[in-house]
């Protein structure tokens, strides 16, 4: 390490006066942490990496040069035990009819999932078709109402009924997510079929090839991963051929319910003939990495004891695959301007000289490009109690190679953050728009959406298509995203970065000040699913 920070050093040295002589003294020091987080120096910060750690210390001293205090326990990084986990072997499933026993076979009839992350796994049980698997009393959908459940395994249609709100359909079509829902009920796992929307897509056997990739997550304290034993954990995935087995001499017809997919009908729902036996096994290697975690103390005796939690991924992919000679995936859009936004709202609050009443963590995550998992594990042992984090503000993958002219709020119209936003956005000229591409589910992508599913209000913060916006956004994503070029050399508007990170610390300040706890809108979907405050309509 010490060899690593001598090596950086002139670097590190050398990007602030570099930057001064450009720009404005704030532009000048957003574009300073830009340089330094997304230089070929930190060989784009993949979670876990010696680079990583090296960005770690930087977040942490920076922090501390803007008036923070270590908020993990009284230390700047908190603990994550990152997780790789892969099947074993192709698992043995065995479907029984009475004393029949009707041939299984890996690779042409299932592959094994991971069984949310059991490393040795067998269960036994009847078996239940469950539609889409999807509770939706908002939309009056309830497909797993007049089954019974209990201790049987739950088979449920890949996909999701049309006609829902994007994001609603996007947590909802989430294995993990219905496979949570079968558990509430007492299901023993599930399994998905194959429907004909997805093998249009990916038929079978053009992924039961990769069976067995490599998964991530995270480790709990006790060595579980994701520190729980889940109740209906989810099992494999069934070819249209199996599934044509699992239907076969049943009351419910394979043909029908694929018939019905295709119709956007309700999908036929009740019990399937037969019994399924299922074992499996995984490898799992463990890493160490952390989050980095700064906590600004509130003022108000009372609501100093409440939250507001600022988050941007500090993690990117890191070394990979060559393009135009280039090795290294610098993320300085994904989102090493993300952390230098936080760190310029960290800045306002030192320089307005006056404490928010509430009180303030600035997390810099890992793992986001692994599958949220910083964020995951960070509302799973939170630094304070959980229930007295208000709010999250994320930051991850503002575009700015354009003048930006409006923003896009993800979760805006689902808590009363929403308004604060759009207030502050007006302040700085600029207007709060509708997400202009839902068909990419950016909702269920992000470090608010861990928040969320943890029953706190939360949302990302993003540039939007107004003026050039679009054009540059679709240029960015095909291509820059998650490639080497997203370095620093990109055609940063650095009047906007400023102007984004003037909105972000006017946002911080007005929640962190309100007499008022934000909360969820009444009703709201993801509040009531996750018991959020505000939510509950009586």
């Amino acid at each position: 390490m010490k060899k690593q920070l001598r090596a950086i050093l002139p670097f590190l040295l050398l990007a602030a006066p570099v930057a001064a002589q450009e720009l404005p003294a704030d532009q000048a020091v957003l574009k300073a942490h830009v340089q330094f987080l997304a230089s070929d120096a930190l060989r784009g910060r993949e979670a876990g990496s010696p680079e990583f750690n090296i960005a770690s210390e930087y977040m942490a001293a920076q922090m501390a040069a803007r008036g923070l205090k270590p908020g993990a326990a009284g230390a700047w990084f908190q603990p994550v035990t990152l997780a790789s986990y892969k099947p074993a072997n192709p698992g043995a499933w065995t479907l029984r009819r009475g004393t029949d026993v009707i041939p299984f076979q890996p690779g042409m009839d299932y592959f094994s999932a991971t069984a949310g992350g059991i490393a040795d796994f067998a269960a036994t049980g009847e078996l239940v078709f469950a539609g889409y698997g999807i509770s939706y009393p908002q939309g009056g959908i309830d497909d797993f109402k007049g089954l019974n459940v209990r201790g049987k395994i739950v088979a449920i249609l890949a996909g999701a009924p049309k006609g829902l709100p994007s994001d609603v359909a996007a947590h909802l079509s989430d294995y993990d997510q219905r496979a949570a829902a079968a558990a509430r009920l007492g299901a023993k796992g599930v399994i998905l079929l194959e429907s004909a929307e997805g093998r249009a897509q990916y038929p079978f056997e053009s992924i039961a090839p990769s069976w067995n990739y490599t998964r991530n997550g995270w480790a709990g304290p006790d060595g579980r991963l994701f520190g729980k034993t889940p109740g209906a954990p989810g099992i494999g995935y069934v070819s249209t051929a199996g599934a044509e087995k699992l239907f076969q001499g049943g009351r419910i017809k394979w043909i029908d319910v694929i018939a019905a997919e295709k119709a956007g009908k309700k999908i036929p729902t009740g019990p399937l003939p037969g019994t399924l036996s299922v074992t499996s096994k995984l490898n799992i290697e463990t890493s160490p990495s952390h989050n980095v975690v700064g906590l600004l103390e509130g003022s108000d005796p009372v609501l100093k004891n409440e939250y507001i939690v600022l988050t941007a991924h500090l993690d990117h992919v890191g070394v990979g695959t060559a393009v135009n000679g280039d090795r290294i995936y610098n993320g300085a859009m994904d989102n090493a301007v993300g952390n230098a936004v936080m760190l310029e709202v960290a800045r306002a609050f030192q320089q307005s000289g006056k404490r928010p009443r509430r009180s303030i963590l600035f997390v810099a995550l890992t793992a986001e490009e692994k599958g949220l998992i910083g964020s995951d594990y960070f509302v799973n042992f939170p630094v304070v109690p959980r229930d007295r984090i208000v709010a999250n503000i994320n930051m991850d993958m503002p575009i700015f190679t354009y003048k930006v002219e409006d923003v896009v709020v993800l979760g805006a119209e689902r808590s009363s953050l929403g308004p604060v936003i759009e207030r502050a956005a007006a302040e700085e000229g600029l207007k709060v728009v509708p997400d202009p591409l839902p068909e990419e589910n950016f909702f269920v992508r992000s470090d608010h959406y861990s928040f969320v599913k943890a029953g706190i209000p939360a949302v990302s913060i993003d540039t939007g298509p107004g003026g050039a916006g679009a054009a540059a956004q679709k240029k960015f994503l095909e291509e820059n995203y998650h490639k080497p070029s997203d370095q620093i050399d990109l055609p940063f508007d650095w009047p906007s970065v400023a102007k984004f990170a003037r909105l972000n610390y006017a946002v911080a300040r007005a929640l962190a000040d309100d007499d008022k706890r934000p909360r969820w809108n009444k009703g709201d979907f993801f509040g009531l699913t996750f018991d959020g405050y505000g939510a509950k309509t009586e």
